[in-house]
Formats: C-alpha cells, sequence, structure tokens
C-alpha cells in the first residue's frame, strides 16, 4: 500500500470524489496512486476494490464534466455494432462501443478523462469516437456479456440442441465407427454433451467421471475446488466411459490400462474448446477425467494473470533477452501453462521461429511450432531439443525438465543463442536451483543460463459480494503482514456469496514469486549455497516470496486471508 501519500496533491475527479462525500481524502490519495500504478483508470479501481458505489461516482464524475449518464440497463444489446472494435482494446481501456451513426461510433466508458481509449480505439477502427459517461460495474457487466455472444453461440444452447454440438477426436481422424452403436444412443449422447457445456459454462477446469460400488458421480473442479454436480445411475457407468472414450478416439473395448485422448467441441464457426482425456481403470470400473483446454486463456494477456507491477516487468524484460533460460514453477493445476504461452504470444512474431516440445500440447497457437513428445517411438523432451538446435530456432520452450540430459541440453541451447522457456515441479524459486543441482547440472552452467525463475499458484478472487472482516493487529502480525502494511490501514474481505459466485468467490487470481537471478545470487549458485540460503538472499534484494504476493493480494482485496492461507501457508 502507499505509504507516501501525504505528497500526493489531489485534483480533477480524485477531488471532486472528496468533495462530494465519496471518498475520504486518505483513501482517495492511495487509490490514486494505486491506480496509476496499475495503469487503471481511477473509477475502475475504486469499484474494484469497493471503496466506493459506482453509481454515485458516475453521477458525480458527470457534475464534474457537465455530462450526462447513461443507463445501460436501458440499452439495447442488438443496436451495439458486431465486431467493431478488437476485444483486446475493449478489455484494456475498459470500454465498450455503444451504437453508431454514419462514421462516428459512441463508446461506453466509465472515466470521462480515458482520452487514451478513444483514441486507440479511433485510431483502430477509423472512426471517430465519443465518450458516454456509464456506471462502471454495469460497464464491465456489459462488457462481459457482449464479448460471449460476439465469441460464441454457446449461450443460446439449450437441452434441445445437446446432440447437435459437433465433436471430432483430437488427431483429427475421422472415426471408423466401430463398435459405437452400442452407445449411439440418444440419452447418453445428449448427457455427456450437456456435462461438457455445463463445465464450459461455469467455468470448470476439470470434469471427473467417477464410478463406485453402487453409485456414480460427476464432479467439477471450479476456481481450483471440486464439488459434485451430478449423480446418474451406476447403471450407466459403462455407457457413459464408452461415449467418453469414442469422443476421444480411444478402444472402448480396453478397460485394463490407462489411456490418453483429446476431444475438440465446436461451439460456433469461431468457438471450439479441448479437452484432454484421461482414463484409468479403477476397482469399480473407468475413472475419466477431462481437463478443459481454453485457448483463449493464453491471449488474454498478462495484464490479467495477476503479476504485480515489479514482477510483470521481470518477466517482460526476461522476454526480451536473445538467450537465457525462464523457469516457471508451481504444483499441478497452479497455471504454469497459461503462464508460459502467455509470454509465448507475446513472442510470437513473423520474425521469430518458436518450437515446443510438451506431454502434451494442451494450447494451439498459430505460428509456434508443437511437438507432442511420444516415448513410445523414441521421441522424447532431449529428442526434440536436438531436433530444435537443428532448424535454427530463436525460442524453444520445454514442457517439462524432468531429467539431467533435457537439462544439459536446454542449458546449453540458453548458452548459444537461444531464448528457453520450462518449467519445473518445485514449491519455490530457491528450490528450482537446488532441485536442478541435485540433478546433476553443474552450478556453474545454473548461474550463467538461468535468467528468471517465476514460481506461482492460483488463488480464488473475491467476488463483488464481498464484505469486510475485522482482524485484530496480534493476528495479521501473526499472518506475515509488516507493521507498516497495518499502520497504513487497509481492511480485509471475506467471502460472503450470492447468486453470481461459488461460495463468495469468483474466478481465480495468480499469485507469484518472480526472482531475476542477479550477480549476488548467481555467485551463491556458484557457490552450491542452499535453497534456504538462496530464499534469504532472494528476499534481501526485494524479491517477494509467494506468501508476501498473497497477502499483497489480501491488502487489495482481491482475495480472502483465508484462500491465501489455503494456497501459501507455510
Amino acid at each position: 500500500m502507499a505509504s507516501n501519500n501525504r505528497n500526493v496533491t489531489l485534483t480533477g475527479l480524485a477531488r471532486r470524489f472528496v468533495d462530494d462525500g465519496l471518498l475520504d481524502e486518505d483513501i482517495a490519495k492511495d487509490a490514486f496512486i494505486q491506480a496509476s500504478e496499475n495503469r487503471i483508470p481511477l473509477i475502475t479501481y475504486l469499484t474494484q476494490n469497493d471503496l466506493a458505489d459506482s453509481s454515485k461516482l458516475a453521477f458525480s464524475a458527470a457534475m464534474e464534466f457537465g455530462i450526462s449518464v447513461l443507463d445501460l440497463d436501458s440499452f439495447l444489446p442488438e443496436m451495439m455494432p458486431e465486431k467493431s472494435v478488437d476485444e483486446k482494446l475493449i478489455r484494456k481501456h475498459n470500454a465498450l462501443p455503444l451504437y453508431k451513426r454514419g462514421n462516428r461510433l459512441f463508446i461506453a466508458v466509465s472515466d470521462p478523462t480515458n482520452i487514451q481509449a478513444l483514441d486507440e480505439i479511433k485510431f483502430n477502427t477509423g472512426l471517430s469516437t465519443d465518450a458516454v459517461l456509464v456506471d462502471d460495474a454495469k460497464l464491465r457487466s456489459a462488457i462481459d456479456k457482449y464479448l460471449e455472444s460476439q465469441d460464441s453461440t454457446m449461450g443460446d444452447l439449450d437441452d434441445a440442441d445437446l446432440e447437435g454440438v459437433e465433436t471430432e477426436g483430437g488427431d483429427g481422424d475421422d472415426d471408423d465407427g466401430a463398435s459405437t452403436t452400442e452407445v449411439d444412443d440418444a440419452p447418453i449422447v445428449k448427457y455427456v454433451n450437456k456435462m461438457l457445456l455445463d463445465a464450459i459454462r461455469g467455468g470448470a477446469s476439470d470434469i471427473h467421471f467417477e464410478p463406485y460400488e453402487k453409485t456414480y458421480r460427476v464432479r467439477y473442479r471450479t476456481d481450483g475446488i471440486l464439488k459434485e454436480v451430478s449423480r446418474p445411475s451406476i447403471k450407466l457407468a459403462p455407457k457413459i466411459s464408452a461415449r467418453v472414450k469414442i469422443m476421444a478416439q480411444l478402444d472402448i473395448s480396453e478397460r485394463r490400462v490407462p489411456q490418453d485422448g483429446r476431444i475438440k467441441m465446436k461451439l460456433s464457426k469461431t468457438k471450439a474448446i479441448d479437452f484432454r482425456v484421461n482414463t484409468l481403470p479403477t476397482l469399480w470400473g473407468e475413472k475419466i477425467v477431462l481437463r478443459i483446454l481454453d485457448p483463449s486463456q493464453a491471449k488474454l494477456g498478462i495484464d490479467v494473470l495477476g503479476y504485480e507491477e515489479d514482477q510483470k516487468q521481470l518477466y517482460l524484460e526476461a522476454l526480451e533477452q536473445p538467450q537465457g533460460m525462464i523457469l516457471v514453477t508451481g504444483p499441478t493445476g497452479s497455471g504454469k501453462t497459461v503462464s508460459l504461452y502467455t509470454g509465448l504470444n507475446i513472442l510470437n512474431t513473423n520474425e521469430r521461429n518458436i518450437s515446443t516440445a510438451e506431454d502434451p500440447a494442451e494450447i494451439n497457437l498459430e505460428g509456434i511450432n508443437q511437438v507432442n513428445v511420444n516415448t513410445k517411438v523414441g521421441l522424447g523432451f532431449a529428442e526434440a531439443l536436438r531436433a530444435f538446435l537443428r532448424q535454427d530456432p530463436d525460442v524453444i520452450m520445454v514442457g517439462e525438465i524432468r531429467d539431467l540430459e533435457t537439462a544439459n541440453i536446454a542449458i546449453k541451447a540458453s548458452q548459444t543463442g537461444h531464448l528457453v522457456l520450462s518449467t519445473l515441479h518445485t514449491n519455490s524459486a530457491a528450490e528450482t536451483l537446488t532441485r536442478m543441482m541435485n540433478m546433476g547440472v553443474p552450478a556453474f552452467n545454473i548461474a550463467t543460463s538461468v535468467s528468471l525463475i517465476i514460481a506461482q499458484r492460483l488463488g480464488r478472487r473475491l467476488c463483488s459480494c464481498k464484505q469486510a472482516a475485522d482482524v485484530p493487529k496480534d493476528v495479521l502480525l501473526a499472518e506475515g503482514f509488516t507493521q507498516e502494511q497495518i499502520d497504513t490501514g487497509f481492511t480485509l474481505f471475506r467471502p460472503k456469496g450470492c447468486d453470481k459466485c461459488s461460495g463468495g468467490y469468483k474466478g481465480r487470481v495468480g499469485i507469484y514469486e518472480v526472482v531475476k537471478i542477479t550477480d549476488e545470487l548467481a555467485s551463491m549458485i556458484m557457490e552450491e549455497a542452499s535453497s534456504i540460503q538462496i530464499a534469504k538472499k532472494a528476499q534481501a534484494e526485494g524479491f517477494r516470496t509467494l506468501r508476501q504476493s498473497a497477502l499483497m493480494k489480501v491488502i487489495q482485496g482481491v482475495t480472502s486471508l483465508e484462500e491465501a492461507n489455503r494456497v501459501t501457508k507455510d
């Protein structure tokens, strides 16, 4: 939090909000500093953090600029021009195209000082732009609905359409039709399609089909938490399993060994979702887990992932280097793939040759040469890396460094003019370095090749229905908050729950430890220092731990202390 707000002089909208009694002056100064540092409009920062009522802010801004406020609830969505403004610009500037008259495009904004939004949209569309002032909370909701309606017809699907959803196996081959008749059962087809579509609609990351002795259940993992959503008859278990296996083009007659496959579900002409499928023989049948892979996640941009501003700059600076190694670490499901592909998406230009080796490739991106490793035919990470180095690469991504051979080739590549991105399964940045040493990688090679390490977790984001929580100061100190943070003052929030969220949470946010390998840290690595010593040095140099980053999200009102403890408690 900002502690030097005494030096801030409030002008413009910030001063108006204080004069109108919407904000305390100190809160307004802190908000002004935070909004500037995060490069977002002041009104957006205030409403996202529930510091003021969005409708009152809109009317106060209207009085300041002598303009009227449009109520988006009374605006007809069909008047909005389709595909007129790029989605990235809409998200970036929190601006929504409302209607078009001749060569003039009217743009809904919640901050009338956001001239940059109008200028960029004008340049992008070639149309003259006019601002229309609206309520920020209603604007963000309208933007979500508008982009969803533009991107997919999924929201219009009803039960009658479920059988007609197009699906195909991941390899794109036509189904040979063998043995499909025994599960070509309309109710089963409809049921499985509904489970997949409901999971997508609900923002789930995984679907679990689980047979037991007397029961059968389906669970979704949403925001990192598993929740039961259906309990069909156990008699249907074989048919459900067979249907999913046919969709993934797996062998339905083989029930004794695990199988891996892929399903592509086409929701519309422009929207498709991939599912990674794995079957596992259990005591009472095959458990099937589907991981939902949405390529659009990698195109959201680095600004929405949850990096603090200094952490984001460290990542971007590392990506700009012509060589070196960037390592992303964390447990399964912590968002490593999205972080890596966000970086690759930034690097993905016509001037670069990018190749990836994955097991398997989860997100398909045009312009990137992706290879699925296949150990059965002798194509492992090491073999793929050797092949990449003979194909004039600029950027290489290795899905995971699992052994010494892969690590040595990746390091050699990073030392010879290539930028290498990869992952390891460790708990922190410091442990990543010692893990590589334990694998047998010479300390000198680690110190001269690794440029940046990102350790990460995913925490649930509080819904706007959150409510303030009163926590004693001694508890805050025990949890890891500093005395300076407590003296500066902040409001802790806890989940409440409403019809728009799940238990008070909606969506997830990344929590990161981003460590740049400085000269001092490189020296410690060459001296084979322990992970504890490296971690202490990294903190002394100003790099926040995962715990400290999680507490910052609590201070900002993004998540709760309970959730921070769940994902980062020591």
